[in-house]
């Protein structure tokens, strides 16, 4: 199939930036949309030209690298699919596609189709993690775990921090993907002892890296390639709430 696309090229974080078109000859339905980046790519070296940037990493769905939007939906049109997993057969030969990066005050370009998403990295260093000293590793039957509180914080693990919530809120909110991480850990026996100061210290980085409030449109939910939930934001606000009031001077 032959197909029409419109690109997002930027050079640095400085420049405005601007969309140029590109034509996608001789592709393959069973391509997946990467690998026809790449077939793109090596026309341009080709042609002696800039081949575009994008991140990619695993292309199995598994990193979260793969941040593209397509035509207006961060990781393509497809349910519960990120970029590297959707197929050309999802389109039609003639077909134009826009593609451009995740756009959020939070994720500054890089080039081209590449963000700064490290504002994750900031939030997750702000309380993602289990600093009590847990010793050895136990068996799995020493720690008793309500199985509706393990399928939950499996629910939430799931999270691999592409960071398309974000790129669909329209306010460009981190919310889902907090929440996901504070449910995680804040379920299980192991975080405990951290959870309220984990969900304070949490959510004043995501607010400090500039990201959006959550309105509970439910756009990071229908975008999010693992179907992390809702409910998890639900548990971080009253984490949330619980410790500042416990905090209050």
């Amino acid at each position: 199939m032959n197909l029409n696309l419109k690109i997002w090229r930027q050079k640095n974080s400085q420049d405005k930036g601007q969309f140029m078109e590109f034509h996608a000859k001789d592709i393959s339905e069973d391509m997946s949309f990467l690998e026809m980046m790449d077939v793109v790519n090596e026309q341009l070296i080709k042609d002696g030209k800039e081949p575009v940037e994008f991140d990619h990493d695993c292309r199995e769905g598994i990193c979260g690298a793969c941040s593209m939007v397509i035509n207006g939906n961060p990781h393509g049109p497809d349910k519960a699919t990120t970029t590297c997993q959707l197929h050309m057969r999802r389109f039609k030969d003639g077909d134009s596609i826009v593609i451009e990066p995740f756009r959020a005050k939070a994720f500054p370009v890089i080039r081209d189709l590449v963000v700064d998403r490290s504002a994750f990295d900031r939030i997750i260093e702000a309380g993602g993690f289990i600093s009590a000293s847990t010793g050895n590793a136990q068996d799995a039957n020493c720690l008793p775990i309500a199985k509706d509180h393990a399928d939950r914080a499996f629910s939430a693990a799931t999270c691999i921090g592409c960071g398309a919530c974000v790129a669909a809120c329209k306010n460009a909110s981190a919310s889902l993907f907090v929440s996901a991480k504070i449910a995680h850990l804040g379920l299980l026996p192991q975080g405990q002892a951290e959870r309220e100061r984990r969900a304070l210290r949490m959510v004043a980085a995501m607010d400090e890296s500039g990201f959006g409030g959550c309105t509970n449109t439910g756009a990071c939910s229908a975008a999010c390639p693992k179907e992390i939930g809702q409910e998890n934001i639900a548990m971080m606000n009253r984490d949330f709430m619980r410790s500042s009031a416990k905090n209050r001077d």
